[in-house]
């Protein structure tokens, strides 16, 4: 396939440029400064362009059979709301050069109804998350509702908290539902993402994804 990814330097974009180049896709990735990613692979190619801005992702995302973001949430006080600015420029880029395909990072706090996870999880944890991160969850909630109410075949991944350990190329998953785990490797919410890329089953859902 022909994957355009979105927040290519980050956490977890990282591990989609890698794992998707080592599944043998081709990659176009979108980066602020392109010499923090150098094109490294004759199947990738790197672009200047802003996440935040429709115009600049259209040559971005022309052409792709699927997005990628692994854009989120940059601090509890960042004016630039990234989860969701990011959302709507990608759905309004995606409209205009035809591309349905979208799959996003969210937070498994986002399951308010508590489905698949532990009770100790949907009835202490998450409502003291919320408490502390609220900003964090709030722009969060807003990327997926402008997924929500578009017309894309999109996915929005809920991890729990994130981890730098090594990626075990297997996890679990739920659509809206979970996760069941506590944890993940960043690594291992980049191999969802690409699995779900052609998973029927998860268009138009938010999918619990852990360890």
């Amino acid at each position: 396939m022909k994957l355009a990814v979105l927040g290519a330097t980050g956490g977890i974009g990282r591990h989609l440029v890698d794992l998707a180049l080592a599944d043998g896709h081709l990659v176009t990735a979108a980066v602020r400064d392109p010499a923090r990613l150098p094109a490294r692979h004759d199947r990738l190619t790197v672009v200047r362009a802003d996440a935040l801005d429709p115009a600049s992702l259209e040559p971005v995302i022309e052409g792709a059979d699927a997005v990628l973001s692994g854009i989120g949430q940059a601090g509890r006080t960042d004016p630039l709301k990234p989860a969701s600015t990011s959302a709507r420029a990608a759905a309004t880029a995606m409209a205009a050069v035809g591309v349905r395909r979208i799959l996003v990072v969210s937070a498994a706090p986002l399951n308010r109804s508590g489905v698949g996870q532990s009770f100790l999880t949907a009835k202490a944890f998450g409502p003291l998350l919320w408490a502390v991160l609220r900003d964090v969850y709030t722009d969060l909630e807003a990327m997926e509702r402008v997924l929500r109410e578009s017309d894309l075949d999109w996915t929005a991944v809920r991890p729990p908290r994130l981890t730098d350990r090594p990626g075990r190329g297997r996890y679990r998953h739920a659509v809206e539902a979970g996760p069941a785990g506590s944890t993940v490797p960043r690594a291992d919410v980049a191999r969802a993402m690409l699995d779900l890329v052609t998973d029927p089953t998860s268009f138009r859902h938010a999918v619990g994804v852990s360890s």
